[in-house]
């Protein structure tokens, strides 16, 4: 009968100490992702390089534009039928052009007119100027004349604007009346932006892709929430607004999130229990509702004055719900 072996053992002399092992860093999550973005969207050109863009886009505008002359003009000299079809193709693609450049003025127009409510309701609530108060309501009302979610509070509006005789609390009242809804509208396009931005970034672990996932989201929720707030951006016209959000934040230092808005996102240094990507899905979601509220600063044609500005914290709370444990 054969014997089991004998365990082998062997003696260390030199003992390792686990408590002299170095201590894990303990580095909370930055939001790479949106840090990357807020460096592209502030980026500038020289003026150079901004030159021999506007160069090379010329003469690539004439070149096509002398290729498609003489494309045209040989071919009607060949064939009649087949020259003039190719005519109309042109036009049509040139007026095509000329739509899309129309649409992106427009959006523009409007984005300047949003403005212009704001700096005039900021004058006539400083001077105390009743009759350019009324005149900023009663452009409000007419923006906001076919928007079925503010039929409730224009009626309310028209009922009470006669009894207000003060600047300040006409506007307050319009406020109230006009942007509640709108606010509503806007806070949910945040939370759904900052949910999407949290969770690509913490699923998906491709190079870029967390980056390309923030642009895209941020890009959609300014531009949803100018159209909230009758805006209606275009696609330049949402790059210029992105380019503006950023540096409102950039110069208020609101890019680098800070610690305490962390452990409030968090629940109290839960990023410490889960996985650093989990954590810079977390981290990039709290500044894309960062920037959600800058946008609703800059698109909402009123300060906030009688309504409360919203809290990124909260924003983020009920965006990251079910993602973020609470334990």
């Amino acid at each position: 009968m054969t014997r089991p072996p004998k365990p082998f053992v062997q003696e260390i002399d030199d003992a390792i100490d686990p408590g002299a092992a170095p201590p894990v860093p303990d580095v909370l999550p930055e939001g790479e992702a949106m840090q990357a973005l807020a460096a592209l969207s502030q980026r500038k050109g020289s003026g150079v390089m901004r030159f021999a863009v506007w160069a090379f886009g010329a003469l690539f505008s004439f070149v096509l534009s002398v290729a498609a002359w003489d494309f045209v003009t040989n071919l009607l000299a060949r064939n009649v039928v087949l020259g003039w079809t190719a005519f109309v193709l042109v036009a049509v693609a040139v007026l095509a052009a000329l739509i899309l450049a129309g649409r992106e003025w427009a959006a523009f127009a409007r984005m300047a007119r949003i403005d212009g409510f704001r700096d005039r309701a900021i004058t006539a609530r400083s001077t105390a100027d009743l009759a350019e108060a009324r005149r900023v309501v009663v452009a409000l009302t007419r923006l906001y004349a076919a928007r079925p979610d503010t039929a409730w509070g224009r009626a309310r509006l028209a009922e009470r604007e006669a009894e207000v005789l003060d600047a300040d609390a006409l506007l307050a009242l319009a406020e109230r009346e006009l942007l509640t809804p709108l606010d509503a509208e806007a806070r949910v396009a945040v939370e759904a932006a900052a949910r999407q931005v949290a969770t690509v970034t913490a699923l998906v672990p491709l190079a870029l892709a967390d980056v390309a996932a923030a642009l895209f989201s941020n890009l959609r929720m300014i531009r949803q929430i100018a159209q909230i707030y009758g805006g209606r951006s275009g696609n330049f016209g949402s790059m210029r607004l992105l380019r503006r959000v950023f540096s409102s934040l950039v110069a208020t230092g609101a890019v680098a999130l800070t610690d305490d808005l962390i452990s409030s996102v968090a629940g109290g240094g839960v990023l410490s229990k889960v996985s650093r990507r989990f954590g810079e899905g977390v981290v990039n979601g709290a500044l894309t509702a960062r920037v959600g509220v800058a946008a609703i600063d800059i698109c909402r044609p009123l300060p906030f004055v009688a309504l409360e500005r919203p809290a990124v914290s909260s924003l983020v709370s009920r965006a990251l719900a079910g993602l973020v444990s609470r334990g």
